[in-house]
């Protein structure tokens, strides 16, 4: 039985994931997908997306740790990761998920303030007079 190591980002948020051959048991934080999420099943979805997609919600197990970032961002940085140890696990994958652009890390992030200004791009108020 080997276990598989996978790391997923997405803005602030990093998941490690690690996935066995099983039956199909999904473990975020020590809880499960409904009680993490709780009702967003839109969220829900975009996890679960990497094991419909290769059909194998019911033949791995995942343990995951997620920190960082909010609730959309956690869901998006498990996704990568569940991606990356799917396509780990079986190469064959890899033509799957690529096309979807599960296994490509999304790297937009927050842009940073800059001196002189509000925010990364708001100008103060300009006053003629």
């Amino acid at each position: 039985m080997r276990k598989i190591y996978a790391t997923g980002k997405r803005k602030t948020a990093i998941a490690k994931v690690w996935l066995t051959p099983g039956k199909g048991e999904l473990s975020i934080n020590e809880q499960s997908l409904n009680q993490w999420l709780g009702g967003h099943e839109a969220i829900k979805m975009k996890v679960m997306q990497p094991l419909l997609l290769t059909k194998q919600e019911q033949s791995v197990d995942i343990k995951a740790v997620v920190f960082g970032g909010g609730y959309s961002a956690q869901a998006e940085a498990l996704r990568h990761g569940i991606s990356k140890a799917l396509n780990a696990y079986d190469i064959a994958f890899r033509a799957v998920l690529k096309p979807k652009g599960l296994l490509t890390r999304d790297s937009r992030v927050v842009e940073r303030k800059k001196y002189g200004k509000r925010k990364a791009r708001r100008s103060p108020q300009f006053s003629k007079r």
